[in-house]
């Protein structure tokens, strides 16, 4: 096996995960009441959802998981799972 061809494959299935994470974000946040934010985050569903819609759409563009926007696409997704998600379940 090459290792030109291993590193590929580690990161198709790395830049995968975090674009099925994102997605997941997206989806819940698309699926929540506005009322779910209140108390949960400080910003509001619209921002949430503009900030993980925007994420979702570069990755879509650029499969590189460790391009910068992809990283930071994919630390906006985990804090808003981890501040509004995780607060309300």
């Amino acid at each position: 096996m090459d290792i030109g061809s291993l590193q590929g494959g580690i990161a198709l299935i790395l830049s995968v995960g975090l674009f099925a994470i994102k997605a997941f974000a997206l989806v819940d946040c698309i699926g929540r009441s506005a009322s779910d934010f209140d108390f949960s985050s400080n910003l509001r569903k619209p921002a949430w959802l503009v900030i993980l819609g925007l994420t979702v759409a570069y990755h879509a563009l650029d499969w590189s998981p460790l391009a910068l926007l992809n990283l930071v696409g994919i630390v906006a997704a985990l804090v808003y799972l981890a501040q509004v998600r995780g607060s309300t379940h």
